[in-house]
């Protein structure tokens, strides 16, 4: 699943994006509230974590527009305002949740956890192909009922091929949706991570399930593409 941090102290913002992509969430970020309601805008998400107090626009400003063009995304606000009256301002401006700082990072994951489970039926909990079963919010992914060890990596490409089953993705694609929007298209990291992938979803079933398309990218089969 992925992420928007939008945050204006980049010490806390490195925090968070550190801590997401432990948990294996792929994360975009952004410093004013300007940039964060773009990327919003243009990128498709799963949450939203979203800082008040930014430059550019703030974070009730930012939310409030993104409800007026129709942006269902979850929103868990963010910030060292604690006050009844602004708690409520963001929740009536949007916000899914309200979040106040300082937080224990745990709790801000069981949240984070929370809004997902809420995503509605657009952003379905459970992913099933085959024999292989990924569960989207707790991070687990099962071949024929045995647990797959996959780094966060690993499972973020499995949850993408699954979201995106027997089409054929492009490397781009990859490196936009599971890494970042910067990443550099020359990097040979996707062909590695699929490759390690491969190899656990073949050791634990019949076959590999990822194949390559030469000179295009990957797709998630149950037979090899002709």
């Amino acid at each position: 699943m992925k992420i928007l941090v939008v945050e204006d102290d980049k010490k806390v913002a490195s925090f968070l994006e550190k801590g997401l992509r432990e948990e294996g969430y792929s994360v975009d970020t952004a410093h004013d509230g300007t940039d964060g309601f773009l990327k919003a805008r243009v990128h498709e998400y799963d949450l939203l974590l979203l800082d008040v107090m930014l430059p550019g626009k703030s974070g009730f400003e930012i939310v409030r527009e993104l409800r007026a063009h129709q942006v269902t995304v979850p929103v868990l606000m963010l910030t060292a305002r604690d006050s009844r009256d602004d708690i409520v301002l963001g929740l009536d401006a949007g916000a899914d949740d309200y979040l106040t700082k300082p937080f224990a990072f745990d709790e801000l994951l069981a949240r984070v956890r929370a809004l997902l489970r809420r995503g509605g039926a657009s952003r379905p909990d459970r992913l099933i192909y085959d024999d292989v079963e990924l569960d989207r919010v707790m991070h687990r992914a099962e071949r024929r009922g045995a647990r797959l060890d996959l780094t966060p990596k690993e499972f973020q490409l499995l949850e993408f091929l699954m979201l995106n089953p027997e089409r054929v993705v492009r490397r781009t694609e990859l490196l936009e949706k599971v890494w970042d929007l910067h990443f550099d298209p020359m990097s040979n990291v996707v062909d590695v991570h699929v490759g390690h992938l491969r190899r656990k979803l073949r050791d634990a079933g019949d076959g590999p399930l990822v194949h390559t398309v030469r000179g295009v990218g990957y797709v998630l089969h149950r037979d090899e593409p002709k």
